[in-house]
């Protein structure tokens, strides 16, 4: 694991800018010990130190929500671990080939809530599509990012003593096909996209460390 900092102007303005963010590149990591750092992380954090984005990529695995409904589980035994997470939000998949930006925010010395954090996860995507011509969009009533009506980044946040983590996932070039089992975030036969159906060829660790250029930008 290699962490790069980033500071961004402390004159930059009030409310939002101003405060400190380093970024932690963790490669491809098991799932639940990213989480259970994100939650140590994060109840450790005092009145000070730097925000952090969290870059990875995990191995595949279905998280469920703390509103997950035993509905939307898979239907069908693909051999694919199912964990129960305390992220907002309904279940997903994450697997190589996709793009995980963990943000950890805290949002009381940013003056932000939990929307307007949604907003600027999504935005981070938008951008960069936006830079290949590619017109995406969000939704208030299903937050994530898609593409034609196909989703291409999924959102889930929690919130604990004022500070997020979990963030969002970006389907760069992956094995799509366990989305097919379950429904995604909870929307019955929901099309899932991902950057290379829609003719970006960059890697994923390349799309990732602009997803990263993007969400800093948006940050300051």
């Amino acid at each position: 694991m290699t962490m790069t900092h980033v500071a961004t102007d402390a004159a930059a303005g009030s409310g939002p800018r101003g405060a400190e963010v380093r970024v932690r590149r963790l490669g491809r990591a098991e799932y639940e010990p990213a989480w259970r750092a994100m939650q140590e992380f994060t109840a450790q954090r005092g009145g000070g130190g730097a925000d952090e984005l969290w870059l990875t990529e995990h191995p595949p695995v279905y998280t469920l929500g703390v509103a997950g409904r035993a509905a939307h589980l898979p239907r069908v035994d693909n051999g694919i671990p199912v964990i129960k997470v305390d992220r907002g939000g309904q279940i997903t998949f994450h697997g190589p080939g996709q793009v995980v930006l963990y943000v950890l925010l805290d949002l009381r010395r940013r003056a932000l809530g939990v929307r307007a954090v949604v907003r600027m996860m999504e935005s981070a995507v938008i951008d960069l599509l936006a830079d290949r011509g590619i017109t995406a969009e969000g939704r208030v009533e299903a937050p994530g990012v898609y593409v034609n009506g196909a989703k291409i980044a999924a959102l889930g946040l929690r919130v604990r003593n004022g500070c997020s983590y979990h963030g969002l996932a970006f389907n760069i070039d992956m094995d799509l096909s366990p989305f097919h089992a379950i429904d995604p975030c909870g929307y019955s036969g929901l099309a899932v996209t991902q950057a290379r159906d829609l003719g970006i060829t960059g890697t994923t660790e390349a799309l990732g460390e602009e997803l990263v250029r993007h969400m800093l930008r948006i940050l300051r």
